[in-house]
């Protein structure tokens, strides 16, 4: 993968340029004029807007701003980044969501991170911007993939982030068009890419209406993650689903325990059951520690 070499001397406009400033768009007239022009201001010029066909403005608002234009092929975001990735020429690719709620002058911030990561994970400022339900939520979602994936990413579905452009070329994440950011993590963990996080800001979109319902989302990304783990990680999955036995083991334990202080009576019935369910958590959560162990050491021994 790309990396390029730091220097003392090496300037930040230098790195600026190695990067391709990717915003995919669906009918963001309102938001996307400003939003180019601060992309401008923080100082990058490889700008890439890939429109999902929109009905609005978008168009003549991007050709207005002299930034290149593109129609995406492929449903959803995912098609969007699939056509930015094999679009670009700079080794490196930044993902901004076209409705404004990422800051580009936080872009800088993944700059200097660029030798030593191919995927660098921009994480959103929760408390500041969201609402409780949204926090629970999110929170939700990034720790059940950090769960099944092994890994420590600070927020799974932010959409901010940069990227190595010939490793986003290799990922095939067309299978969840709209839940595009696990996927895409997912692929670059199973392809043991170094990835880290960092904090950025985010605020409300610039205008128009936002066109995801939270609810709905919010199912769809958490039931991305156990599908993306069913087909990448099935050992993982599997003996995390195992390891949930425990629940029903200190039911019936508990219960049998509470029948004989309370009645002197022996249900060996329901001892059978809670010992059963114990000893599947226990293989559960034994083969899931050595599942999450084992990719642990893959990683590694691919960075060697």
């Amino acid at each position: 993968m790309t990396a390029p070499v730091l220097t003392s001397d090496v300037k930040l406009g230098a790195l600026r340029d190695q990067v391709t400033v990717v915003i995919p768009t669906l009918d963001e007239e309102e938001a996307i004029g400003p939003l180019i022009d601060e992309v401008k201001a923080a100082g990058y010029d490889n700008i890439l807007v890939v429109d999902g066909y929109s009905k609005d403005g978008t168009k003549g608002v991007v050709n207005s701003k002299g930034v290149k234009f593109v129609l995406q092929a492929g449903a959803g975001k995912a098609g969007a980044l699939a056509t930015a990735f094999h679009s670009v020429a700079t080794p490196y690719v930044a993902i901004l969501d076209g409705d404004g709620s990422y800051a580009p002058s936080d872009l800088d911030r993944f700059l200097h991170s660029l030798a030593s990561f191919d995927f660098i994970k921009g994480v959103r400022n929760w408390k500041e911007s969201m609402s409780k339900t949204h926090r629970l939520g999110n929170h939700i979602i990034t720790s059940t993939f950090n769960l099944l994936f092994g890994t420590n990413i600070g927020d799974v579905c932010s959409g901010m982030y940069v990227i190595d452009a010939e490793l986003a070329r290799q990922l095939d994440f067309s299978k969840h068009p709209l839940t595009v950011e696990q996927e895409i993590l997912a692929q670059a963990v199973l392809a043991s890419a170094k990835i880290t996080s960092l904090p950025i800001n985010y605020r409300e979109r610039m205008g128009g209406k936002s066109k995801v319902n939270t609810w709905r989302q919010g199912f769809r990304d958490l039931i991305t993650n156990f599908d993306l783990a069913r087909t990448h990680n099935p050992i993982l999955l599997f003996s995390f689903l195992a390891t949930l036995a425990f629940v029903p083991a200190l039911f019936f334990l508990g219960y049998a325990v509470l029948l004989f202080l309370a009645h002197g009576s022996f249900h060996g019935g329901y001892v059978l059951a809670g010992l059963s369910f114990l000893v599947l958590g226990a293989q559960g959560f034994t083969v899931a520690t050595i599942a999450a162990m084992l990719r642990r050491i893959e990683r590694r021994l691919s960075r060697i």
